[in-house]
């Protein structure tokens, strides 16, 4: 009879997509930015899920290295596009995350519902395309909690209501509204030469949870800081030796 009871309330229970999603991004040289398809502060953090994932990126392909894959936001957004980095830019400002050779890119990872967490997998694409076969895998060197892209929700961490979700009782994709520090590393030699929206010295960072709900998590665009600065730099010091 237990069993029985237990079918049923599996059968009833939502199968609800969850979400995750990319913040905030900051540069090892400056700069902000945030993932493609963010639409900032009007986007509720507690709540129901049509009100709380609208602006989260869903990939169509749990393979991280699916070509053109910079995914869709269910919230009528649609498809990410590349020009979405205008609307990114608008959110966070006119300089984008700087990143130098062998650096790394760090931010926030938003875990919106239980099924949108870590841990992440990270490609660099330096030609900006969304060319994802031909990318780089990158160490995610400060890691997102989570087992399989599954988080207990606040209110499902005691023993009895994360036995709860296991069996299906409990609704799975409950709110979770936490924010986790993330960091990718960007490997020595990286070189980025992708060009959107005027916007050159780009690569593409992808990163994913590579949840069977989803995945979930982002595209963002970094900047190969500028070697102009540094170039002077050196002019004036060889200037002052011979002076």
């Amino acid at each position: 009879m237990f069993s029985q009871v237990i079918l049923c309330a599996l059968a009833l229970s939502p199968l609800a997509a969850a979400h995750g999603k990319v913040a905030v991004i900051t540069g090892d040289l400056g700069g902000n930015g945030t993932a493609l398809g963010i639409k900032g502060a009007v986007v509720a953090g507690a709540g129901d899920n049509s009100k709380t994932e609208i602006d989260t990126t869903v990939f169509w392909s749990q393979k991280i290295t699916t070509d053109g894959d910079i995914g869709y936001t269910e919230g009528g957004s649609g498809n990410n596009q590349l020009t979405d980095l205008v609307q990114s830019m608008a959110l966070s400002g006119s300089t984008l995350p700087q990143v130098s050779s062998g650096g790394s890119v760090s931010g926030t990872f938003h875990i919106v519902t239980t099924d949108g967490a870590g841990p992440l997998e990270a490609l660099i694409d330096t030609s900006a395309s969304g060319k994802w076969s031909n990318a780089s895998t990158a160490t995610v060197s400060t890691q997102v909690p989570g087992n399989n892209g599954n988080i207990a929700a606040p209110t499902q961490r005691s023993l009895w209501a994360r036995t709860m979700v296991k069996l299906g009782i409990t609704k799975r994709a409950a709110n979770v509204n936490e924010d986790y520090p993330f960091a990718v590393e960007i490997p020595a030699g990286t070189s980025c030469t992708g060009t959107i929206s005027g916007q050159s010295n780009l690569c593409l960072v992808k990163v994913s949870n590579n949840n069977p709900a989803g995945p979930f998590g982002g595209v963002f665009a970094v900047q190969m800081g500028s070697s102009a600065a540094t170039t002077t730099r050196v002019k004036r010091s060889a200037k002052f030796i011979q002076i």
